[in-house]
Parts: C-alpha cells; sequence; structure tokens
C-alpha cells in the first residue's frame, strides 16, 4: 500500500447535550477528518483529542501540527504492508498518541478495504453485535441525572457510567440505586479528581457494588492505584493511566487494577489496542472501550475493536444521536436492539462519510499529495 493522497478536515460540530466532567463542560466538540487515498480506495479516520490538553496533554491544534510536520511526510516516504507498520514507521516521535491513531486508523480502513473484509474482521474480531452502554456527565441536579439514567435504561444501554468528583460522588450514586436498585450495571468515573487521602470517602462506594470505579487517582499514576485497590472492594478501572501495553503489563504487575479502558487514541491506534487486548485475556483482565464523544468514523473504529472476544464489558459507544444533532457519516451508528449495536460486515469501517455535513461544519481543509 503506497498512500497518495491525504485530506485533512478540521470540523466543529455542536453536541446535543452539554457534557460535563471533573475537568470541564463541553457544548461542542472540534476534531480532524482524515481521508486517505490509495490507488481507487479511500480509508478514514478521527482525531479524538479534546479541544484543551485536559485528558491527555494533545489537543485537535497539536495533532494538526504534528500530523502536518512530522507523520504525514513520515507516512509518505514509506510504502506499507501492514497497518501494524504504522508502530514502526512512527517510532522516532515520542508519544503524541492521538496523532498517530488519527492517521493509522485511516491505514487499517484502507488495508481492509482493500482486503475486502471489515475492519472487525481485520483486526481479529468475531462478534456480529457488540453490546453498548452510556456515559453521564456530571448534571446539574440529581433529579437531571435520574432522569438521564431512567432514559438510558429505558434504552436497554446495558452499562450506566456516571461521572464523579469530590462533593459529587456518592450522593448520586446513592440516588441512582435507591430509585434502580442494584441490579443495573453502574459504574463511576473520577477522571483523575482524588488522592490517597481520599481513601475512607472512596471506600464509602463500596456498599453501592459498583461495576467498577474508573481511574480515582492521578492519570499518570500505576503505583498508588495499586495501594488503593487493596483498600477497596470495588475494582479500579485503570484509563489514562495505561498509554500503552507495556504500561498495562506494569499495572497488572502491581496489582494497580482488575479491569482496563482501552481508548484507541490514547494508546496511539487500533494495533497497539490489540495488544493490550491480547495482554489484557492473557492476564483474565475484562477490557472494556471506553469513548471520547466520537464523531461517526471514531465511533465506528471503537464497534471494530469491541468485537474482540475480551471487550467483555458494555463500551461507551453509544448510537450517534446521543451526542449528535447529525453524524458525518451514514447510515449514523444505531441501536439495532436494546443496548446492542450491530458490526458492520461490509469492507472497512461499514460506513461511509457524509460529506455534505463534512462541509457544514468544516472550520478549515488542507490537501496532501504524495
Amino acid at each position: 500500500m503506497k498512500i497518495d493522497k491525504i485530506i485533512i478536515d478540521h470540523i466543529k460540530m455542536p453536541l446535543v447535550h452539554p457534557f460535563e466532567t471533573s475537568f470541564g463542560r463541553m457544548l461542542e466538540k472540534d476534531f480532524l477528518v482524515i481521508q486517505m487515498y490509495s490507488g481507487e480506495y479511500i480509508g478514514y479516520g478521527e482525531s479524538v483529542a479534546l479541544p484543551d490538553p485536559t485528558y491527555t496533554e494533545e489537543t485537535t491544534g497539536t495533532i494538526s501540527y504534528m500530523l502536518d510536520q512530522f507523520l504525514i511526510p513520515l507516512l509518505f516516504r514509506h510504502t506499507i504492508n501492514h497497518p501494524d507498520d504504522i508502530t514502526t514507521i512512527f517510532a522516532p516521535i515520542r508519544r503524541n498518541n492521538m496523532a498517530k491513531a488519527a492517521l493509522e486508523g485511516a491505514v487499517w480502513d484502507l488495508y481492509s478495504k482493500q482486503k475486502g473484509v471489515s475492519l472487525a474482521h481485520a483486526l481479529g474480531g468475531s462478534r456480529k453485535e457488540i453490546d453498548v452502554g452510556v456515559s453521564i456527565g456530571i448534571e446539574k441536579s440529581i433529579e437531571d441525572l435520574l432522569g438521564k439514567v431512567e432514559h438510558f435504561l429505558q434504552e436497554g444501554y446495558k452499562k450506566i457510567k456516571v461521572k464523579i468528583k469530590p462533593d459529587y460522588d456518592i450522593e448520586p450514586l446513592q440516588k441512582i440505586r435507591e430509585r434502580f436498585g442494584y441490579n443495573i450495571p453502574l459504574m463511576a468515573d473520577a477522571n483523575s479528581a482524588y488522592t490517597l487521602q481520599d481513601t475512607n470517602k472512596l471506600q464509602k462506594l463500596d456498599p453501592l457494588k459498583l461495576l467498577m470505579i474508573e481511574q480515582p487517582l492521578g492519570f499518570d499514576d500505576i503505583v498508588d492505584h495499586g495501594k488503593l485497590q487493596k483498600q477497596l472492594t470495588t475494582p479500579i478501572c485503570l484509563d489514562e493511566s495505561i498509554n500503552s501495553s507495556e504500561d498495562a503489563r506494569k499495572a497488572i504487575e502491581l496489582g494497580s487494577c482488575q479491569v482496563i479502558n482501552i481508548k484507541i487514541g490514547r494508546v496511539g491506534g487500533l494495533s497497539e489496542a490489540k495488544k493490550i487486548h491480547d495482554l489484557c485475556a492473557e492476564n483474565n483482565i475484562p477490557v472494556w472501550c471506553g469513548g471520547m464523544l466520537e464523531g461517526g468514523i471514531g465511533r465506528a473504529h471503537n464497534i471494530a475493536i469491541t468485537s474482540l472476544a475480551n471487550f467483555t464489558i458494555a463500551g461507551d459507544t453509544s448510537a450517534s444521536n446521543r451526542y449528535w444533532h447529525e453524524d458525518i457519516i451514514y447510515p449514523e451508528v444505531v441501536l439495532s436492539k436494546p443496548g446492542t449495536i450491530q458490526v458492520p460486515a461490509a469492507p472497512g469501517i461499514g460506513y461511509e462519510l457524509k460529506e455534505q455535513n463534512v462541509k457544514k461544519y468544516r472550520i478549515s481543509r488542507k490537501i496532501y499529495k504524495n
């Protein structure tokens, strides 16, 4: 595979509802859409970074710079035999995982289209449909939160994730349990809002029988999470701390988690995501696919990776209309039945780019020719 041309559209789309976490509130999201050409085929990728460097150090702006100055020139200098080659090609560039993943995802899409197989099949996935959950941000009131939980349970979502932070943690989770009982699959996501000094408070979550608490401590920590896990019965899930299969290996050896959230962008692409999946399967650590408020292309990549066997917990890849008034793909991602999304069988990601919506929300466009 030789890359002939790359088109990058910078777009900004309004969210259906504001989304608030422990590190901020979002009303819209900007991201990059990648169109990668090789002969008669087009592969699609998407950047997933947030507008500000709050989740990781990357932003849409830094990704645009890295693609322009380093990664696209590197890619153009190589012929690619398999998408796994991208890891080696980009190895001289430290970190910048989300920038790398944006291009690597397009390469995987191209590769699977050239082979005439679905992206899920190319990755080794076997599921024809995946279970999905929903992520709920920090709401203005407990009643607003309970209303959203009720709505998403009625839609059949198979995991309810609630964002928490100090002073918005025990009470909202308790109220959910009181209203809906202990049979609903409920988890909390702290986005690094706590320290070991909060251990006593976090222990108060144990009676709530949560599926897990995600990333309670530092975004780059695996040591203190190991200390905390020993003092909790609630499983700890690591997210921000896991940027590679090596990070996952060390966290597992230290006993820092019982679950790992795999986000394609955070770990540098589908190839590394698959390595982490395989490592976790070998060590009996279940995984699930987290979300980054993706547009339809990023959502399609999430669906494909979730078709692998050890994604045994419902992920955050909900339907397009959960976040967007209109998506940039057709057909849009929909629930094929309550709490379930069908894995496309068509070659590549199984969705097409809706050009008129890309144009509608486009801020700028760059075209690179090899």
